[in-house]
């Protein structure tokens, strides 16, 4: 059921706003971890503590992208989407203001449950106001807005780091958050839900939060014995959640849709693996650049920009050209090329030249912009109208849940190599190894994402 207050909604107006928050989150988390370096000096983190300024954030979404696409739906998916912006806002200037790690990580915690809500509803609230032969190119619209932030973040990210401090990034992040609720607000008089009297499921939320918070936090710790015992917890809730959302009335999670939709389900899984094997090259190489490599965080932003300048190029036409074209194929030869690209960077050294790193992130970039957008559309074309929210959750949980593993693994490795130690002249031979083993795991994540991406019949809802 659409609710629409103002017949004529400004489709101009909505576009931009969804456009400019998934510029914006991205652009954040980027920005960051070019400045990684930076935060570390002034409150003393090591290699391992720093990776927890990006997995604290996507820990949160991870953990409330589900129940927030569930309330969106039946709530309203502006208003989750304004309150979510609120509150990423505030969150964003409490970080400005950390003055320890730990307070740093608590505001980047309260940033991963606003960018959730964010996540949960901005994609389902495109799907809602076009037409479905628009769709795949607002997705593919949207998409590059993710990308062209990435692209922006690394030089942006270095400059002020530089020139401002690390601070910097959080104050002019939050003054542009300002601005898009003040244009939910003035211009956006439309609203889509689906109105539900039945009673939301509390505890298949609570078994799913804590689920994946054992888990993520279990993971990124091995090999410890703690950590070994979380993560087999994480596992045993997560099947436990399974089996009780199969079961429940009016489950917060609608489990059928993977059992029942192939289309959905394995396009889900694509979307985990490709994310998954992606998104700690920045953070990898940000670290390699500047502590192997000798680069100031601004000019490791312009070896990094490679990546997603072409992601943003590519990715907006793919997700036009899987309006016509079968995405599955689209997605299975961006994961190809995606794999091509990290197989590359396997052979990475200290003597490794500035080109040769280029190209390879070139490379990915290219692959993961081609997989992206008609990935997306698959997902959000396989479900029925009053599904979207969830369906726009799901893939977002997929994408910040691969986006934690990624990071997981990374840090994984390194714990495994350096311990605890801070990265030093004496122990860079170990960083590039634990570096090494980090690409090759991803290089074989994407080469299982190929045949991943190719399974089930295209679909189409007509919603």
């Amino acid at each position: 059921m659409m609710i629409e207050t103002n017949p004529n909604l400004n489709k101009t107006i909505l576009l931009a706003v969804t456009m400019a928050s998934n510029f914006l989150n991205p652009l954040m988390g980027a920005a960051v971890n070019v400045a990684l370096p930076r935060i570390g000096e002034e409150l003393s983190m090591s290699a391992v503590g720093l990776s927890w300024v990006s997995m604290s954030f996507l820990l949160a979404s991870s953990v409330f992208l589900v129940p927030f696409g569930k309330i969106s739906d039946n709530w309203g998916r502006v208003k989750m989407f304004l309150y979510s912006n609120v509150l990423f806002g505030l969150a964003t200037l409490f970080c400005a203001f950390s003055f320890s790690s730990e307070t740093l990580l608590m505001g980047r915690l309260l940033q991963g449950i606003g960018a959730a809500g964010i996540f949960a509803s901005n994609m389902a609230i495109v799907i809602s106001a076009f037409e479905p032969h628009e769709r795949g190119k607002m997705i593919g619209l949207n998409v590059m807005a993710v990308y062209v932030g990435l692209s922006i973040a690394p030089v942006l990210g270095g400059i002020l780091t530089e020139s401002l401090g690390w601070r910097s990034l959080f104050f002019i992040n939050a003054g542009a958050v300002l601005l898009i609720i003040m244009a939910i607000l003035t211009k956006i008089k439309a609203e889509w839900a689906v109105p539900d009297k039945a009673k939301f499921d509390y505890m298949g939320t609570l078994i799913y939060m804590f689920s994946v918070s054992g888990l993520m936090y279990g993971f990124s710790h091995l090999p410890k014995t703690e950590a070994i015992v979380f993560t087999l917890l994480g596992i045993t809730g997560l099947l436990i959640f399974v089996r009780y959302e199969l079961k429940h009335q009016n489950p917060v999670f609608e489990m059928q849709l993977f059992f029942k939709n192939k289309l959905f389900a394995f396009s889900n899984l694509s979307a985990f693996i490709n994310y998954a094997a992606t998104f700690a090259i920045t953070f990898v190489f940000s670290l390699y650049l500047q502590y192997v490599k000798g680069l100031s965080p601004k000019e490791a932003g312009f070896v990094l920009i490679a990546q997603p300048v072409v992601m943003a190029v590519v990715a907006s036409f793919s997700g036009k050209l899987s309006d016509t074209k079968d995405p599955r194929i689209l997605a299975s030869i961006g994961m190809g090329i995606s794999a091509a690209g990290l197989l590359l960077l396997t052979f990475i050294s200290k003597e490794t030249p500035y080109a040769y790193i280029v190209f390879a992130l070139l490379i990915l970039g290219f692959g993961f912009g081609l997989f992206s957008s008609p990935n997306t559309n698959s997902v959000m074309s396989s479900v029925e109208k009053r599904f979207l929210g969830l369906a726009s959750a799901t893939v977002a949980t997929m994408r910040t849940t691969g986006m934690m593993f990624s990071m997981a693994v990374a840090a994984l490795s390194v714990h495994v190599f350096l311990g605890d130690a801070k990265i030093h002249a004496g122990n860079l031979d170990s960083f590039i190894l634990s570096m090494r083993v980090i690409v090759i795991s991803f290089t074989v994540l994407c080469v299982i994402g190929i045949f991943t991406s190719l399974i089930g019949r295209r679909k189409t809802t007509g919603n």
